[in-house]
């Protein structure tokens, strides 16, 4: 009787504990291998600062979720050329210089609702979970050459490990941190795009590095490509910082406008009190034209828009515009 009573109760007891194993998941049957997305980014070296940006933003949870989710994680290295493109030691000393929100605005322009294999992303718009102004935003993907990516400052960054992946979604591995509109002003959107290098150089040569920096007013901005400093670069280098000053003042507006508002064939003042006037004129893939107040021929060509900043907007052009300049000093 001993030994009987003994065995219904160890059978009782076992019962109870494979219930229990079932109920917390330990069972073979219930065990996932993979980890969160969370979890896999931690477990690789290689996305330290990736992991310290979203605990940071609060997005741990939101990563962790069981809501499908698609991630283009950029590598420390990515985070490293971003930091050091703005003037930071690293991309360690990056996160810890931005905002939460800040960092939540960056990190969910990585991030793209349902699990989105390598095999199944077709080439155009990819929205995005970041909200700006209002609306999705969207990456622009190609699959020419493989998978890239280009932001919202016209940089694009490359997929160069696919498909890793998460018990709630994937990553796709990138070399680029990714840009949002919105969030950066319009200096560091310059920063961030090594076609404005000459630009960002002529204006901390000018120190309009805080005009260009505040957060009010807001600014639209006509940036020339390194191309068009490079097509007058020895009379750059003879002009005065003043004369300096007034030629990139004389390429921003105060007041945002955008390319769906521009007041074509109205001349419109500068920064540098001297007058524009926008074309609806260009020849294709041109968007328009701008005459400066030089008249300086020919016209600019707008050639990008809408790169939406923090404090603004950038218009892209081929050609410096000049407007009238006094004599040098003497």
């Amino acid at each position: 009787m001993k030994l009987q009573r003994r065995t219904v109760l160890l059978g009782a007891t076992l019962g109870a504990a494979t219930s229990l194993l079932a109920a917390c998941g330990g069972g073979d049957e219930d065990h996932d291998p993979l980890g969160t997305i969370v979890g896999v980014a931690q477990a690789n070296p290689a996305f330290s600062t990736l992991v310290a940006a979203v605990v940071k933003a609060g997005l741990v949870d939101t990563l962790s979720s069981d809501s499908a989710l698609t991630v283009f994680a950029p590598t420390n290295a990515a985070f490293d050329t971003a930091a050091t493109a703005l003037g930071f030691a690293d991309g360690e000393a990056l996160v810890a210089a931005l905002s939460p929100a800040t960092l939540v605005s960056i990190l969910t322009y990585h991030v793209v609702a349902g699990r989105n294999l390598s095999t199944s992303l077709t080439a155009g718009n990819l929205p995005t979970i970041y909200n700006f102004d209002g609306s999705p935003t969207a990456l622009r993907l190609s699959l020419t050459g493989g998978v890239s990516l280009t932001d919202a400052v016209l940089t694009s960054a490359t997929v160069t490990t696919p498909d890793v992946l998460a018990r709630n979604g994937v990553i796709h591995v990138i070399d680029k941190v990714l840009v949002p509109p919105g969030v950066l002003n319009v200096v560091q959107m310059a920063q961030l795009n090594s076609s404005f290098s000459s630009l960002v150089s002529a204006v901390v040569s000018a120190g309009l590095v805080d005009t260009l920096s505040a957060a009010a007013p807001l600014l639209t901005v006509f940036a020339p490509v390194n191309a068009a400093f490079a097509a007058i670069a020895s009379t750059v280098e003879a002009l005065t910082t003043e004369q300096l000053t007034t030629v990139l003042a004389h390429h921003v507006l105060t007041g945002q406008v955008l390319s769906s508002g521009i007041p074509f064939g109205t001349a419109v003042t500068t920064l540098a009190e001297q007058d524009i006037t926008i074309n609806n004129d260009a020849t294709a893939p041109a968007i328009a034209t701008i005459t400066d107040a030089s008249g300086s021929a020919p016209a600019a060509n707008i050639v990008a828009v809408d790169v939406r900043a923090s404090n603004g907007v950038i218009h892209v052009i081929d050609k410096v515009l000049i407007p009238v300049l006094g004599p040098a000093p003497a």
